[in-house]
């Protein structure tokens, strides 16, 4: 405990010491026409001598600025700009007093109005509209970091341990290079591989559809993009990095990256291979690809598969302009994937008349291999005019074979009712194309718009199940032997084509008018044969009726829509709505006998949303949404006989589902105090919502059907803080936030209707300081707490707690050496309490081409994955084989040149910390205002 205060004491009077040597700046910024205050210009200090930057703000919505800069005795600029304005400057000749700066004023730029670029210094942060550009070359980054650490410095920008990128209380949906995809749109291969000292320009801006973009209307959607701008100098040459790792218990890992650049070309290939469950490509700077890296919570929730994983991966990428104005990205990837796994699981099941308990297990090894090519082309017809088409291709095969236990017991008096053993083997195959053509048309007027989408999507997948299985029911002395053969071929194609023309009426009014159609049709063909033959000669000729289904599902409707937007200063408000008029097909075949559900149905949907921004920084918004979907066909009609222990049974009387949904979100971050916070509210209401009806026998075998319930709701809500603080060579950021949720859902067991209530909290605090190039240090703390209780008293209450306590920690001292270390507690209220701790140690040589590294997962070899869930019928623990601890040496190879010239191990880092440039280090670039 002495030794975490003394860490604390220290880190505190670091910042105090640091302080006292501190002096404030302050003003107002105007314009020099109409004496208005300019909001969101950059204020900054540079050096007289090199015009290395020293300090950075932005004016508030009154156009006052107030920032507090070190003690300088050498003479430095005060620098002032604003998008269409001339840059303002003052020599001081030192920064040793509080100073007053009062009224700045600004000229109108008439390079700017004459659309003439001059290049000059560039400011650390822009604004422009609804874009913030930070100029990469003044924010302090380590030699060789990726973008992502480079992105963790930047104000307003948070990456939280599960990758999710937030950019001033929105999440980042988009990360493009150049303003293209880096393989994958969401941008996790471009941050984690991507050079830093590559970057040249930052953007964040709204989230846009092509529809919005090419129409240039506002963005619908609360999220936000990225793109990342290669530096000029940077943007023709080459770069990459091979991996090899062998380590103990025979785990391996492998990786290449290649890119190269030539101008508006870019080529990439990649490769990988390892069995430590790193199933994508996405190297930590630390821990490489090592399964579970960084003590991440949030693997599982992102669809990491249970157990262990062999993969294998190869992909390129090309992007280019082919000729003027026609932009062309083709990627492809290729993956092959084995998982084993052995898994426990401990149910109980409600009945009002008493639970039963099932305990089960199984023994699995899935084989999935893929292969999937996104190709995009955009072209630039006229400038009016654009069309954006984007095919995409997929194929897929799996191989899985798997042996399962099961028994249930009832809990009153622990009679054993049934017990079950299976084994299976599984082969299907698939083909999925889909396609997507935007044209867009823009007029004279402004606002005028008229756009064409047209979407498809076709697949059709065939699937070949061998199973053996044998089911004894303990109360009627009887069991089910199965050993057959199941066949399952499935089609499914969706076609949809839209037209929308915009009008503005005035300045501020636009109205929208447009129309849908959709055609969706699917087949699934199942046919069970049983085994006429013996267990060494099996011959599948017998066509088992009772297990052979065959339902055929076709929807076509037409939708007219209308909306309208009003845009008035800081506010816009939208209104949408439609009408859909469906003629929904269903033809379901079973044991002779063919049965059609044919109906029309006209299903209403509406949407309102109010945008309101309240100054640069703060903005609120609320949304409304209303819309009714339909059951599905095997909801309406499928009978499923295929499993004993649950026959399920389609319900032909579904009425559709009708759904409400509202949300608050309130945002704000100041760039002058580095700090912001983000609240939200949200809540769903359904009615004739589609849930389980179940109906147990004796034997607790039983019958499932689907029944409508209304009075389905949730509710959730929460929100987030943070702040950064910057001072010479420190770098402190924390934050916390909490998020809780409350829900309200039926069941319906044994004609019995009951209530379940579900409450969710889960608050989390972090913090992150990096102290110049030596060291950073990461705590967090994570708890959840789930609570279920029902309305009827034989159902007692269930809750889950999880506590996770996480310390990072990372030193880069002494030179070319670098120990990461990471440190995880987890508590979990169902007898799960473990310690996760994994290290590395890494040493760079040979002018940092070479990286020597040593790693140790999960040192305590106590790694284990316990999870629980609560559902309105069942609690069920289940437990999954997970990776325990290996030791792993590997060598990275580095290769870098752009234009000839050797690369940049650095930054113009020191400027923003001790205001002058370490010795062998370069000033900050010049660079012209922002497009």
């Amino acid at each position: 405990m002495c030794k975490y205060l003394s860490f604390l004491f220290i880190l505190t009077f670091s910042f105090y010491a640091s302080a006292q040597n501190s002096y404030t700046l302050k003003g107002k910024v105007l314009n020099i026409n109409n004496q208005l205050p300019l909001e969101s210009a950059t204020v900054y200090i540079t050096t007289v001598k090199d015009s290395t930057v020293l300090e950075y703000t932005l004016t508030d919505k009154n156009g006052d600025f107030n920032f507090a800069v070190k003690k300088n005795e050498k003479p430095v600029f005060l620098k002032v700009t604003y998008m269409g304005f001339e840059t303002f400057t003052e020599e001081q000749k030192d920064l040793t007093a509080n100073k007053d700066f009062n009224n700045i004023y600004l000229s109108e730029s008439i390079n700017t109005l004459n659309e003439v670029t001059v290049k000059g210094e560039a400011p650390p942060i822009r604004v422009k509209n609804d874009t913030i550009e930070y100029n990469a070359s003044l924010f302090k980054v380590r030699p060789d970091a990726n973008v992502e650490l480079l992105l963790k410095q930047l104000p307003g920008l948070e990456i939280d341990s599960d990758g999710k990128i937030t950019a001033n209380g929105k999440e980042v949906t988009q990360v493009l290079v150049n303003g293209k995809p880096f393989f994958d749109r969401d941008g996790a291969m471009a941050l984690k591989n991507l050079p830093a000292d590559i970057i040249n320009k930052i953007q964040v801006s709204d989230f846009k559809t092509k529809k919005e973009e090419y129409s240039k209307d506002q963005a619908a959607s609360d999220n936000a993009s990225i793109n990342l701008t290669i530096d000029e100098d940077k943007n023709k040459g080459y770069f990459g990095k091979f991996l090899g790792g062998y380590g103990t218990d025979d785990r391996y890992e492998s990786s290449f990256l290649v890119n190269f650049f030539k101008k508006n070309r870019k080529i990439s290939i990649l490769g990988s291979s390892n069995n430590i469950n790193a199933q994508g490509f996405s190297q930590d700077e630390v821990f490489d690809n090592m399964g579970g890296g960084r003590n991440n919570p949030g693997a599982v929730s992102r669809g990491q598969a249970n157990g262990i994983t062999t993969s294998n991966l190869f992909g390129f990428n090309y992007s280019d302009e082919l000729f003027k104005d026609f932009q062309t990205n083709v990627s492809y990837d290729f993956r092959d994937t084995q998982t084993e796994n052995i898994s426990t699981s401990n149910s109980t099941n409600f009945r009002p008349d008493g639970n039963f308990n099932t305990v089960s297990g199984s023994s699995t090894n899935n084989n999935n291999t893929s292969n999937r090519a996104n190709v995009e082309l955009e072209y630039k017809i006229s400038p009016t005019m654009r069309l954006f088409v984007a095919p995409r291709f997929n194929t897929a095969e799996s191989d899985n074979r798997s042996s399962s236990n099961s028994s249930t017991t009832n809990i009153d008096n622990n009679e054993l009712t049934n017990d079950s053993r299976a084994e299976s083997k599984n082969r299907n195959q698939s083909n999925t194309f889909s396609n997507s053509i935007n044209f867009n048309k823009s007029f004279e007027k402004k606002a005028r718009n008229l756009s064409v989408a047209f979407n498809n999507n076709n697949s059709n997948s065939n699937a070949n199940n061998l199973i053996e299985s044998r089911t004894f029911f303990y109360t009627r002395n009887d069991s089910i032997i199965r050993d057959q053969n199941i066949r399952n071929n499935g089609v499914n194609d969706s076609y949809s084509a839209e037209i929308e023309y915009t009008e503005p009426i005035t300045d501020s009014i636009r109205f929208r008018v447009g129309v849908e159609y959709n055609f969706q049709n699917s087949i699934t063909d199942n046919k069970t044969f049983d085994n006429t033959g013996n267990e060494f000669n099996k011959i599948f000729t017998d066509l088992n009726d009772l297990q052979t289904t065959y339902i055929s599902s076709k929807q076509n409707s037409i939708a007219p829509k209308a909306g309208f937007r009003i845009q008035k200063n800081n506010l816009t408000f939208d209104v949408n709505s439609s009408t859909s008029i469906v003629q929904y097909d269903n033809n379901f075949k079973y044991l002779g006998e063919s049965n059609d559900l044919n109906r029309k149905h006209i299903l209403p949907s509406a949407s309102a949303q109010v945008r309101y921004r309240v100054d640069r920084s703060k903005f609120f918004t609320t949304r409304y949404n209303y819309n009714v979907s339909l059951p599905s066909a095997n909801q309406l009609l499928l009978e499923n006989l295929s499993n004993p222990l649950d026959t399920i049974v389609g319900n032909p009387n579904l009425l559709p589902r009708e759904t409400h949904s509202a949300n608050i979100n309130y945002r704000n971050f100041d760039f002058r105090t580095r700090s912001g916070y983000n609240i939200y509210l949200n809540s769903n209401y359904t009615n004739n919502d589609v849930i389980s009806s179940v109906f147990y026998n004796d034997d607790n075998s039983r019958r499932s059907s689907y029944q409508n319930v209304s009075g389905i709701y949730n509710i959730s809500g929460g929100g987030n803080w943070n702040k950064s603080i910057k001072q010479e060579s420190n770098l402190l950021r924390y934050g916390l936030g909490i998020n809780g949720n409350y829900s309200f859902t039926k069941g319906l067991i044994d004609g019995t209707l009951y209530g379940a209530k579900s409450i969710g909290i889960s608050p989390r605090v972090y913090l992150n300081y990096d102290y110049g190039e030596f060291f950073t240090v990461a705590p967090s703390y994570n708890f959840s707490y789930n609570e279920t209780t029902y309305d009827i008293s034989s159902l007692n209450a269930r809750s889950n707690v999880v506590h996770r306590i996480n310390l990072q920690t990372t030193s880069y001292w002494p030179n070319n050496w670098i120990w990461g270390n990471d440190f995880g507690y987890t508590y979990n209220s169902i007898n799960q309490e473990f310690y996760l701790w994994n290290t590395s140690l890494s040493y760079t040589f040979l002018d940092k081409a070479f990286i020597a590294k040593v790693k140790i997962y999960d040192i305590l070899n106590q790694n284990q994955s316990i999870t629980r869930n609560i559902s309105t019928t069942s609690v069920s623990d289940n437990e999954n084989t997970v990776l325990r601890r290996y030791a792993m040496f590997s060598l990275t190879y580095k290769i870098q040149k752009f234009s000839g010239k050797a690369p940049a191990r650095n930054r113009n880092m020191e400027g923003m910390d001790r205001g002058q440039r370490p010795e062998g280090f370069g000033g900050g670039r010049p660079g012209g205002p922002m497009d």
